[in-house]
C-alpha cells in the first residue's frame, strides 16, 4: 500500500477555535477530536473546521464521528478501537475517506491492519496527563517496531512529546508527531506551534 505524505506535526484539538489558531500558526495537518457537544452544534463546528481547513490548504481528521465526516465531505477519519467497533467500515471506504486507527498493543496492530488503514497511530510513547491509560508507556524502540511491521503506510507517535521528543520520534521512524498539552497548554500556544513546526519540518 502507497500512501500520501502527511505533514510530521499534528496537533490534536478540541474546538473551532483551535483548529483556527493552529492553522494560524502554520499547521498543515490538525485532528479535531470532540467530545460531550449536542448533535447540531457538533456538526456545525465539524462543518466549519473543514471549511478553515480547505481554505488554509491543510488536513483535518475528524476523529470518531464517522458519519458527519461523510456527510460534510471529509477526506479524513480517525478512529479508536473502540471507535471501530459500531463503525460503517465499508461505508467509510466507499466515501473514499482515509482512515487513521489508535494503537497500543501487537493485538491491536493486526486488527488495524486487518482494515486497510491509511495511518497507523502509536502511543502513549511517554507518560501522558491527557487521560488515564490502561497502557505502560511505549518507548522509542516501539516506534521503530511499529514503523517496521506496518510497511510504508504513516506512523504517527503521541503521548507525553515536547519538540525534542518528537525528533527522537521521528528520527526512530514516525512520519508524523501527535501533540494536544505541549502546544494548547503553552503560555503562547501559536508559539509553541511554531517551534515544533521548526524541529518537525527541518528534515522532512
Amino acid at each position: 500500500m502507497t500512501s500520501a505524505k502527511l505533514d510530521p506535526f499534528y496537533p490534536v484539538v478540541d474546538r473551532l477555535d483551535w483548529v483556527r489558531r493552529m492553522l494560524g500558526a502554520g499547521a498543515k495537518l490538525i485532528q479535531l477530536r470532540i467530545k460531550d457537544r449536542p448533535a447540531e452544534e457538533l456538526r456545525g463546528e465539524i462543518r466549519d473546521a473543514l471549511a478553515l481547513a480547505r481554505k488554509a490548504g491543510a488536513d483535518l481528521v475528524i476523529n470518531d464521528f464517522w458519519e458527519i465526516a461523510i456527510d460534510e465531505g471529509a477526506k479524513f477519519l480517525h478512529l479508536g478501537q473502540e471507535d471501530l467497533d459500531g463503525a460503517d467500515l465499508k461505508a467509510i471506504k466507499a466515501a473514499g475517506l482515509k482512515l487513521g486507527v489508535s494503537t497500543h498493543t501487537h493485538e491491536e496492530l493486526d486488527r488495524a491492519l486487518s482494515i486497510d488503514p491509511h495511518h497507523i497511530a502509536l502511543g502513549p510513547v511517554w507518560p501522558t496527563i491527557l487521560k488515564k491509560m490502561p497502557f505502560a508507556p511505549q518507548g522509542v524502540e516501539r516506534v521503530t517496531e511499529w514503523k517496521r511491521l506496518i510497511d510504508d503506510r504513516p506512523l504517527v507517535a503521541i503521548g507525553g512529546l515536547t519538540p525534542e521528543r518528537a525528533r527522537l520520534c521521528l528520527d526512530a521512524g514516525a512520519d508524523v508527531v501527535a501533540v494536544v498539552n505541549d502546544v494548547l497548554g503553552a503560555v503562547d500556544p501559536e508559539a509553541r506551534a511554531r517551534e515544533w513546526i521548526a524541529v518537525t519540518r527541518e528534515t522532512a
